[in-house]
């Protein structure tokens, strides 16, 4: 899961100069450093709900929730059915 996470960041809010230029892993902080914004929250939300078919309450999807790969990993083992 992280890799394909991870993967899905890279590819959708990181330009190809940035990606090489980064070193992104599952603690890197994606919200507080700008990475991923208010928007490409929700499609991230989104990407997660069909890619491993969960629900992610709105009120559960927050900022803090989403500012690392481990944390989006741990919000999506808690919803997992």
């Amino acid at each position: 899961m992280k890799d394909v996470i991870l993967e899905y960041i890279k590819n959708e809010y990181l330009d190809e100069e940035e990606a090489e230029d980064m070193t992104l892993d599952e603690n890197t902080p994606l919200i507080s450093s700008g990475i991923v914004d208010s928007f490409s929250m929700v499609s991230l939300k989104r990407f997660l709900e069909k890619k491993y078919q969960v629900s992610l309450p709105d009120d559960e999807a927050t900022p803090q929730a989403f500012d690392t790969v481990n944390n989006i990993i741990a919000l999506v083992n808690k919803h997992k059915k």
